[in-house]
C-alpha cells in the first residue's frame, strides 16, 4: 500500500540513515544521559545540604530589595534569547524570572525571551542546516529528532521543548527541515507559553513561601520529567520491536 504524502508542515531533516551499532549508541546515549543528570543532581543538591542556611539567607535578602524590575527583565529575558549559542540554565533563569517579578511579569519575560531565543534557533538552522545540529548533539540525538518529526510533524516541537540541550537542537533542527514559519511560530509560542507559566509560578511560589529547597527541587525534576517523557516511549517502542510486537 503507498504510503501517505508527509506533512507540508513538518520540516524536512537532514539525512539520517541507519549504521550499524545505532543501537549500542542509543544506550550509551541514554547512559550518557543518565550520567549526566546525576552528576547535575549531586551538584545542586549537595551545595544546598552544606550552605543551606546561607542560601536562605541570600534569598530572603535579595527579596526584601530587589533590583529595578525593567533591569531585570532585560537581563533574564537576554539570558533566554541567548539560550541556543550560550550555556545559559534556562529552567533556572524562568525560575527566577517568577521569583523576582512575580508570576504574570515572570511568564511574560520569560515567554519573550524564548520566543526570541527559538527565532535565533531556527534562523541559525537555516543557515547552517545539518553540519550545526550534528555538532550540537551528535548523530543519535539528530536521528531521534529527525524520527519525532517525522511521526508528530510540527508538534515534535512541543515535545522537546521542555529538554535540555534537545530544546535548543529542536528549533534549529525546524530551521534546517525549512519548517513553515507560521507553524513552527504556532508551536514553539504554545509551548514557550506553557514552559514559562509553570517556571515562573515555581519562582513566584518558592518566593513567597522562601524556600529554597522547592527552588532546586523544581529546577531539576521539572527537566527531569520532560527527559523521561521524551525517553522513555522509545524504549518501550524499541522493546516492542525486539520481541516482535507492532510498536504502538
Amino acid at each position: 500500500m503507498p504510503s501517505s504524502p508527509p506533512d507540508s508542515t513538518s520540516p524536512r531533516p537532514p539525512e539520517t540513515s541507519s549504521v550499524p551499532g545505532a543501537p549500542a549508541r542509543a544506550r550509551r546515549s541514554w547512559a550518557g544521559w543518565a550520567g549526566f543528570s546525576g552528576l547535575l543532581l549531586l551538584a545542586i543538591l549537595v551545595p544546598f545540604f552544606l550552605f543551606a542556611d546561607r542560601l536562605e539567607a541570600a534569598a530572603r535578602g535579595l527579596l526584601a530589595s530587589p533590583p529595578p524590575a525593567a533591569a531585570t527583565a532585560l537581563v533574564l529575558g537576554g539570558l533566554l534569547a541567548g539560550d541556543v549559542l550560550l550555556p545559559v540554565p534556562s529552567s533556572f533563569v524562568s525560575t527566577a524570572a517568577g521569583g523576582l517579578l512575580g508570576l504574570w511579569r515572570g511568564t511574560a519575560v520569560s515567554w519573550a525571551g524564548m520566543m526570541a531565543g527559538s527565532a535565533l534557533g531556527y534562523a541559525l538552522g537555516a543557515r547552517a542546516g545539518a553540519p550545526a545540529l550534528r555538532r550540537m548533539v551528535g548523530e543519535a540525538e539528530l536521528a531521534r529528532l529527525a524520527r519525532a518529526a517525522e511521526r508528530h510533524g510540527p508538534w515534535f516541537l512541543l515535545l522537546f521543548r521542555g529538554v535540555p540541550v534537545l530544546s535548543e537542537a529542536s528549533v534549529v533542527f525546524a530551521g534546517a527541515g525549512r519548517m513553515p514559519r507560521r507553524a513552527f511560530l504556532t508551536v514553539t509560542a504554545l509551548a514557550n507559553l506553557g514552559i514559562s507559566a509553570t517556571y515562573a509560578a515555581l519562582g513566584a511560589s518558592a518566593a513567597r513561601l522562601t524556600s529554597i529547597l522547592l527552588l532546586f527541587a523544581g529546577i531539576v525534576l521539572l527537566p527531569a520529567l520532560a527527559l523521561l517523557l521524551v525517553r522513555l516511549p522509545e524504549r518501550w517502542r524499541r522493546a516492542a520491536r525486539a520481541r516482535g510486537a507492532p510498536p504502538r
